[in-house]
């Protein structure tokens, strides 16, 4: 049972890592102020979050809780800061940057573990953090006089709460699929107060709603589960999908094309983290393997 939920864990955080990769290209499409992007992904995105709960409960009596205790609220406030940083990051510096950078989350997830959850920080991971952090270093020195430093702070800032979410859903052992999408009240409340000032900015609405109804509801369901059935540096492990991959999308719709730095830094990320998440999941089947052999009932 152990073995068919981490493959379960896997799949589902898989997917979410897939879907996600979209988010950044449909916000750029959208075309629009950072404020008003904001308000139209977070408030498609809890609407549609509160729809389905509803029919979920509606026709079961096992629909997950929209936010289980205190826990669940740390954990909404934690997704809803993300959101705020994310979308800031977006406007601020390059796709590129943001999502090597997002990448870090792992780092900081592994450190969270290991002080709040006593996870044993093996030396394979303490020397993968330290050329993730080489990486870091790359990136943000290149931004010096770009006028990225702020957008790169950003996104540093997104990865960190990434990984206290992941440690803290890991910790309680409760289901935290739906806690990720009502966190979107707290950045939909600082948007509509922000927009009532500036006004209502954007050319293409539909990509941003779509984005915030279908993308973001799907992939942070996904991923807000993961942790129940895997560890949270391997749930982080799938914010690599988007890392490869938006640069990509982004690339070939806006021609957008990376910085030589961001290119250094950001091979040296994922060479960094494929190595580590690789070598991770090897030890993890030793483990698991040896469990088996020493119990086999």
């Amino acid at each position: 049972m152990g073995h068919t939920d981490h493959q379960k864990g896997l799949l589902i955080t898989a997917i979410g890592g897939l879907i996600l990769t979209v988010d950044i290209p449909l916000i750029r499409l959208a075309d629009g102020g950072a404020w008003t992007i904001l308000l139209l992904r977070t408030g498609s995105t809890l609407l549609a979050a509160l729809i389905i709960w509803a029919i979920w409960r509606s026709l079961s009596r096992n629909a997950p809780q929209l936010v289980p205790g205190w826990t669940g609220l740390v954990v909404a406030l934690c997704y809803g800061l993300t959101s705020v940083t994310f979308v800031t990051a977006v406007y601020h510096t390059s796709t590129a940057n943001l999502v090597f950078i997002l990448a870090f989350s792992t780092v900081f997830t592994a450190l969270l573990s290991w002080l709040f959850l006593k996870e044993r920080l093996r030396l394979g991971t303490v020397v993968a953090m330290l050329v993730m952090i080489l990486g870091v270093l790359i990136i943000v020195g290149g931004s010096i006089g770009t006028g990225h430093l702020f957008g790169d702070f950003m996104a540093l800032c997104s990865a960190f709460f990434i990984a206290l979410a992941i440690t803290i859903s890991r910790a309680s052992g409760k289901d935290m699929g739906f806690t990720s999408l009502v966190g979107c009240v707290l950045p939909l409340a600082v948007a509509v107060f922000m927009v009532s000032g500036e006004g209502f900015q954007v050319n293409a609405p539909w990509w941003v709603i779509f984005d915030g109804a279908v993308i973001m509801p799907i992939s942070f369901f996904c991923l807000a589960n993961g942790p129940k059935y895997i560890s949270g540096p391997e749930v982080a492990m799938f914010y690599l999908l988007e890392t490869v991959l938006a640069p990509v999308w982004v690339w070939m719709i806006f021609a957008e094309t990376p910085t030589r730095d961001s290119l250094i830094g950001g091979a040296i990320l994922i060479v960094a983290l494929v190595a580590h998440s690789a070598w991770q999941l090897h030890e993890g089947r030793k483990r698991r393997a040896t469990l088996a052999v020493s119990h086999p009932a």
